[in-house]
């Protein structure tokens, strides 16, 4: 899938945890980690924003296009 989605490097730069997150969010942690693992289909503008907010980032920070045809040998 050509986005890739970094939450999990914006956490750990934060040094926060998926629990924290969580909480500060609200969200569930099995949707969070949906997110995190990159195993989610979509996402909620609203999501993104409170996650940027609590995360002190931008969406580009958590979402990344990579263009998979470039990567190809």
């Amino acid at each position: 899938m050509p986005i890739v989605v970094n939450l999990d490097v914006m956490m750990a730069r934060r040094k926060m945890s998926l629990n924290e997150l969580s909480e500060k969010v609200g969200l569930t942690l099995s949707n969070l980690s949906i997110l995190k693992t990159g195993k989610a289909k979509a996402i909620r503008f609203s999501t993104l924003e409170a996650i940027c907010q609590v995360l002190d980032c931008q969406p580009g920070d958590i979402l990344e296009y990579v263009n998979e045809e470039k990567n190809e040998p």
